[in-house]
């Protein structure tokens, strides 16, 4: 096991900042009063999730503070975009719209909701992972009632065309919801702007507190409740707040959306400089588009002939933190759904690495993971038969 230690893991989650924690502490053992409570201390707590909600309303532009609804993180927000709209506007249709390259959390929910009653319709994506909006346009019926496009991929940093996907779901006066959850925080979002009727969040994702998230739904939306029990959330979802986590949800998201242009012009160039470096390993493939339209710190590619957990393994042994895909997968033997999805064959899919970069990555960490991952891939290519044959192949061509 190496003494250095490189995370390049930001996508699965995220440390809290010192800002975010110092935040969050007097709510952990100082003010504990229930919001719900009607006495002095508790005022302060009430306060304190207001707050929040003005910063959380403010990065994403928001008409109202009241259009954000905190939840227990990215996959309950998810869940309740889905379920809540589906169960509360099956009289207008039954039909929903998504992309074959969603988080589970989405793809998951609209099993559930097949199993329903529901007709779900799955958009492909082209080589680089976007859909195509006139697709897009021609799937919509007279019964669809929901599109779910994220604004982001997890695995291969799409950033979405989500502006002119609102704009389509507007003029045919169909709800709008983007998975926002590698988004928020590091990139520029304004759900007024972008015709964003439902966005979910999470914390974790942007240096805040794990187990929180949050659900922007806009004003007039008819939306179910998920979790019923008591008032809170203004009635749609109950629950007693997560106090400590809000606070800390709505700091952290205030100091990366004040870090942003700074910090996203010296990830693209760490990015940028890891790609360059990579691709120069034979037979490697960046998975994903190149430029604004890739999330800055999202690296992902496949080098043909080797096992992508196997490498894991291995980049482990040398200190650096990556994955093959989504952390909610890990584990899995199946490829990516993503890659399969985006045209990989399953032989190169498995070959797959993630590396996503964040606040606490530096040049060295890159130069680092570029002198140990080629030798990495080296070793286990020369124990795979494949690639074995492959310079066979390429030796009797030579005679």
């Amino acid at each position: 096991m190496s003494d250095k230690q490189v995370y390049l893991d930001h996508s699965a989650t995220t440390y809290i900042k010192p800002q975010v924690f110092d935040e969050m502490l007097p709510y952990l053992n100082t003010y504990y009063g229930n919001p719900s409570s009607i006495y002095s201390i508790s005022r302060v707590t009430e306060q304190a999730v207001d707050q929040a909600r003005e910063k959380v309303a403010k990065a994403l532009n928001a008409a109202a503070k009241d259009e954000i609804f905190f939840t227990g993180g990215g996959s309950e927000a998810d869940n309740w975009a889905l379920k809540g709209i589906a169960f509360a506007n099956k009289h207008r249709g039954n039909h929903i719209i998504t992309t074959k390259i969603e988080h589970h959390a989405v793809l998951h929910t609209c099993e559930f909701l097949e199993k329903n009653g529901f007709e779900v319709t799955y958009l492909p994506v082209d080589a680089e992972g976007f859909i195509d909006l006139n697709t897009l346009r021609q799937a919509i019926t007279g019964k669809t009632i929901l599109v779910s496009v994220m604004f982001a991929n997890n695995e291969i940093g799409t950033i979405e065309p989500i502006k002119e996907i609102g704009q389509i779901c507007r003029e045919r006066n169909v709800y709008f919801h983007t998975d926002a959850v590698q988004a928020v925080g590091h990139v520029p979002i304004d759900v007024q702007a972008m015709n964003i009727d439902l966005l979910s969040l999470a914390a974790h994702k942007f240096y805040g507190p794990k187990g929180v998230g949050a659900l922007y739904i806009r004003k007039g939306v008819k939306i179910e409740s998920l979790i019923h029990g008591g008032g809170q959330e203004r009635g749609k979802r109950a629950g007693t707040e997560n106090i400590a986590g809000v606070v800390g949800l709505g700091k952290a998201l205030e100091l990366a959306v004040e870090e942003m242009d700074t910090e996203n012009k010296r990830l693209v160039q760490l990015r940028d400089k890891l790609i360059k470096g990579l691709s120069r390993i034979p037979y490697s493939k960046l998975n994903g588009p190149v430029g604004e339209k890739r999330m800055p710190g999202n690296v992902n590619i496949c080098f043909k002939f080797i096992e992508g957990e196997s490498m894991l393994l291995l980049l482990d042994n040398k200190g650096i933190s990556a994955s093959s895909g989504s952390a909610c997968t890990s584990g899995s033997l199946d490829p990516s759904h993503v890659l399969l999805a985006i045209g990989l064959p399953h032989e190169v899919a498995h070959g797959s690495l993630r590396l996503t970069l964040g606040s606490g990555t530096t040049e060295k960490d890159i130069d680092y993971v570029l002198q140990v991952l080629p030798e990495i891939v080296q070793r286990l290519r020369d124990m795979s038969p494949l690639w074995q044959k492959l310079h066979k192949k390429e030796d009797s061509y030579a005679v």
